[in-house]
């Protein structure tokens, strides 16, 4: 399996399915331990923790960057210390590989 940081997202139409609980779990292996899976296999999600606000809006700029570069752009909700990163494909309704590709190259940036 090829590792999901060094993929890129590809335009999804609407006709497309959703990944399977299987396929969303298999690739959910290759994340973090910390990204989770709702009950209802739809998003995918990751609350990050930083030591301050400027620490925090630094990640989200890194976000925003990775988002502006594959076109999948996430649910984000920021606080102070906190940013918590949830990922759909609305297109397809519910989870794609996009979704996951995103989640390994927000991960990998944390990871410099």
């Amino acid at each position: 399996m090829t590792d999901l940081s060094s993929q890129q997202c590809s335009s999804l139409s609407s006709d497309k399915q959703p990944l399977s609980d299987a396929q969303s779990s298999a690739y959910l292996k290759q994340l973090d331990p910390q990204w989770q899976l709702d009950k209802q296999a739809q998003t995918i999600s990751f609350i990050y923790t930083f030591k301050n606000y400027y620490q925090t809006m630094a990640f989200v700029n890194v976000v925003a960057q990775i988002a502006h570069q594959q076109d999948h752009h996430p649910d984000l909700l920021v606080s102070y210390n906190r940013c918590k990163v949830t990922y759909s494909t609305h297109s397809v309704g519910g989870l794609s590989i996009n979704d996951f590709i995103c989640a390994a190259k927000i991960n990998s940036a944390q990871n410099l």
